[in-house]
């Protein structure tokens, strides 16, 4: 995380508050390289310039309901977690609920990309629906990164730059350190890690057993 600067008035106000209003008006987070082309006109500033603007106003709302974070894909703003389920209640359509076994896969993932389907197989000891895979990638939460050398070439699966930016982290490291997953005892302590951070996960009711990259910086 960028350290908040010692002096506001050692960074042009203008420069500050068009970070700012480009920050509040994007659908997704903005990188610095990103923001650097887009205040072109505000005295052409460099990197280091801009990351000052982000350390002003990350320094300003440290105590405001919404928070300045940097994430997988930049920098962006967001309601601070203890105001996260008050403001859920506006929007009339619940946010999709994962599963305990859609969760049990992800987790999966997670923990031990690049992964193939026949080991989360092994782990969870039941067959993985293709239907899991499915959503977890129309989510852009995981992504074939490679595929096996073996007959048949079965892809290998890893998270995205979007899982990390959704479960509000800038890199993998930054989840909960877990041992490598072998066993039910660990995938279990590792779908709880990762429910700490879902953004949806509050469904984890069991389903039958037929049924159900990486770090970037």
């Amino acid at each position: 995380m960028t350290e908040p600067a010692e002096d506001d008035n050692t960074i042009p106000e203008p420069l500050v508050a068009a970070t700012e209003a480009l920050l509040m008006a994007a659908d997704e987070p903005l990188s610095v390289n990103q923001l650097v082309g887009l205040l072109e006109t505000y005295g052409a500033p460099d990197r280091g310039a801009v990351r000052d603007a982000l350390a002003t106003l990350t320094a300003r709302y440290a105590d405001a309901a919404v928070e300045l974070v940097e994430v997988a894909g930049g920098w962006r703003f967001q309601v601070g977690s203890e105001h996260a389920d008050l403001v859920a209640r506006l929007w009339e359509e619940k946010p999709p609920k994962l599963s305990r076994a859609m969760l049990e896969t992800l987790a999966l993932i997670c923990y031990r990309q690049p992964i193939a389907r026949s080991e989360i197989e092994q782990v969870r000891g039941v067959a993985v629906s293709s239907n899991i895979i499915r959503t977890l990638q129309e989510f852009d939460w995981i992504r074939a990164v490679g595929y096996r050398d073996t007959p048949g070439r079965p892809a290998l699966f890893g998270t995205t730059k979007q899982f990390l930016s959704d479960f509000g982290v800038k890199r993998l490291q930054d989840l909960p350190s877990l041992p490598e997953i072998k066993d039910p005892e660990a995938l279990d302590a590792a779908v709880a890690r990762l429910q700490t951070a879902a953004p949806a996960a509050d469904d984890t009711s069991a389903e039958p057993a037929t049924d159900l990259a990486g770090d970037i910086d």
